[in-house]
């Protein structure tokens, strides 16, 4: 039973009121109220919550937020496995945790008990309304946050979050980086380093750190005597949080020369006569107003490159400088010129956490970038879609939309939140246009355009199978990301090929999420009088139901057979045992029950295929396409399943399908 307190139990049927298991013993990342964490003494069960391993993997992640295991009466947040906190409540006075002021309020919003006995030792937390929705959440970045959600905007607020500053969190970069607070993006590699994992990155998971652009040369030739390899200034850095090794030097010459006698030395600071020397990862180095000087050991290539930067950085100070008052005259001369001008073209409107940059574009502007949107690439559900080129020869993709109906203000609210969302299998939101009725979205372009015209379209470019696999997974991430990895679930609701962009490397960008906030109540509508059955729609859409995220599984397992078999599912109809036609999908299932996968293949793709992964694409699609939501996998597990990480059983026919025929 799900109860209200959103605790999942499993009690024995001749006796409810016994719990065989229930989930608040295991609240992974988020803790509800009611639910306990600390450790049960007699059975040795300990509930912490733990962060996810980044916005796309929910295994367990670096983060944890436990009672102190060292006894006293307080929670930390650590890195997992480890008793090295970087933030604390503060231990229990019998009224509050010292260190969370909140709690002292004269009339406090939740009732917080603390027990410690023989048995157990474990913190709960109500709240005085009992209708109040709450969650407390470790997330991907290690801090802890409480929100609270608000009927009336029907959304998720923050209402409480620890530690405040980012960089207050453990080794939140990883090694080699330094964390700025003040200037984001927050984390940067060092000097001579570079991202180890770009695509981990973007998905908000830097356990990889930085990584050196060329190796040490005390590594290459294995001899510190005779070692090429310098020492390039950090300044106004604090010093890793890694506990260096005090050396016995008297200068900083000195104690540079210990470090280079060390191969896994990465790193000195000599400050009041103490030499301080770091081994292997640097962790936790944060950018300061004021501090000391670290010293970091790299390859002579790469210091000589930035010696060179330096220069460069000089010669151009003192020409600048030595042309300024010319460039004063020019400056006040062009704006002038620039006042008897129309105003600028664009103007920049912050995204909802200040983070994304949305431009909102004049309607005029966009008229002449797209040459009055004469080339047109296509019509969507929503909209035409025309080609535009920007004055910095950047290429766009201008949708005007159709039956957009929100007042200027809650469109533009909208684009903001919708323009926060970024993923790299999601088409990036450039900027917008709202004027009077006029209500246009602005895309990057997409070289290699749609999906649909390299499935569909004799003259395009034959995909192969890698490809085509790699865009599957890729469409699953970008859904995935959707449904679980943003703030709010967003449903897609349109998932088709001719929504599936595809970049210069042939990676699949999912376009036109969002449409549901965009268009408000047309929204439906166009879904509606646009599908019929046979085609993408999810048969919850049919029957009037609520629909959740399933409904894009669905569309999804039906684009999934269309990549496979390069064929519109509803283009053609299949015999099967006897006279009767069946569909395409139907026709699928069949054949994956008889083991025969090679023919449901595109036959252009003639000996360019991988029957293991056909076969897994197979059941997947056929799993997604089941009548009940419930059947379906979720789109992480998609993911999981299509990387060979969780395996999957052999589906039954979609026997709604079938009965349609």
């Amino acid at each position: 039973m799900l109860l209200s307190s959103g605790n999942l139990i499993l009690t024995d049927s001749s006796n409810s009121a016994e719990v065989l298991w229930q989930s608040f013993d295991h609240p992974t990342d988020t803790l509800f109220p009611g639910a306990r964490l600390g450790p049960d003494k007699v059975t040795g069960l300990n509930c912490q919550i733990v962060s996810w391993k980044n916005l796309m993997d929910l295994a367990t992640g670096v983060y944890c937020h436990t009672l102190d295991p060292s006894g006293a009466d307080q929670f930390l947040l650590t890195p997992l496995n480890s008793s090295i906190p970087y933030w604390s409540t503060g231990v229990w006075n019998d009224k509050y945790f010292a260190l969370i002021l909140e709690m002292t309020a004269k009339n406090p919003v939740s009732i917080i008990t603390f027990v410690n006995n023989d048995q157990e030792k474990y913190l709960t937390i109500n709240f005085v309304n009992e209708s109040m929705v709450t969650r407390f959440v470790v997330d991907v970045l290690g801090r802890l946050k409480q929100f609270i959600w608000l009927d009336g905007s029907q959304d998720w607020i923050l209402a409480f979050v620890q530690p405040k500053l980012q960089c207050d969190v453990y080794a939140i970069c990883g090694p080699f980086t330094i964390c700025n607070e003040n200037a984001p993006p927050h984390c940067n590699c060092m000097e001579g380093f570079s991202i180890t994992s770009p695509q981990d990155w973007e998905i908000e998971d830097r356990t990889s750190g930085c990584s050196r652009n060329n190796p040490l040369d005390c590594i290459s030739n294995k001899s510190t005597s005779h070692t090429t390899d310098k020492f390039y200034s950090l300044p106004l850095s604090c010093m890793p949080e890694n506990v260096p090794k005090l050396e016995a030097a008297t200068s900083a010459s000195e104690c540079a020369q210990v470090c280079l006698s060390n191969c896994s030395c990465t790193a000195y600071s000599f400050n009041d006569g103490r030499c301080s020397v770091w081994h292997n990862e640097l962790l936790s180095i944060r950018a300061l107003q004021s501090g000391g000087t670290l010293y970091l050991c790299i390859s002579a290539k790469d210091f000589n490159r930035l010696e060179n930067n330096r220069k460069g950085i000089v010669i151009g100070v003192a020409i600048g400088t030595g042309i300024s008052a010319i460039g004063l005259f020019a400056l006040v001369l062009l704006i002038k010129i620039l006042r008897n001008r129309s105003k600028s073209s664009s103007h920049i409107l912050d995204g909802v956490q200040g983070c994304n940059r949305i431009i909102a574009f004049r309607y005029t502007d966009l008229q002449h970038a797209t040459t009055k949107f004469k080339d047109k690439l296509g019509a969507g559900s929503f909209g035409s879609v025309f080609k535009g080129v920007l004055n910095d020869s950047v290429a766009i993709a201008v949708k005007r939309l159709d039956g957009a109906s929100q007042g200027e203000e809650q469109f533009r609210a909208e684009v903001s939140s919708v323009g926060a969302i970024q993923h790299i299998n999601l088409v990036k939101l450039v900027g917008f246009c709202c004027e009077g009725s006029k209500r246009l979205l602005v895309y990057e372009h997409m070289s290699n355009r749609s999906l649909d015209v390299h499935l569909f379209r004799n003259n395009s470019t034959i995909l192969s199978w890698t490809i085509r696999y790699q865009i599957a997974i890729g469409v699953a991430r970008g859904l995935a990301y959707l449904h679980e990895g943003c703030r709010d679930c967003i449903i897609h609701c349109d998932i088709k090929p001719e929504n599936i962009l595809l970049d210069d490397s042939f990676i699949p960008k999912v376009a036109d999420f969002g449409m549901a906030k965009l268009l408000g109540r047309e929204f439906s509508r166009v879904l509606t009088t646009i599908r019929g059955t046979a085609g993408y729609l999810a048969p919850e859409w049919i029957s009037g139901v609520a629909v959740t995220p399933k409904v894009d599984v669905y569309s999804y397992g039906m684009m999934l057979l269309e990549i496979i078999s390069g064929k519109e599912n509803s283009s053609a109809s299949y015999s099967s045992s006897g006279d009767l036609d069946v569909s395409f999908p139907v026709h699928a299932a069949h054949k994956l029950l008889e083991g025969d996968v090679g023919s449901l293949i595109d036959q252009t793709l003639h000996d360019d295929l991988n029957l293991v992964e056909a076969e897994l694409a197979c059941k997947v699609a056929c799993w997604c396409i089941q009548h009940h939501e419930l059947d379906r996998p979720t789109m992480g597990q998609v993911v999981q399943i299509l990387q060979g990480l969780v395996e999957i059983r052999m589906p039954p026919i979609p026997r709604h399908l079938e009965a349609m025929a």
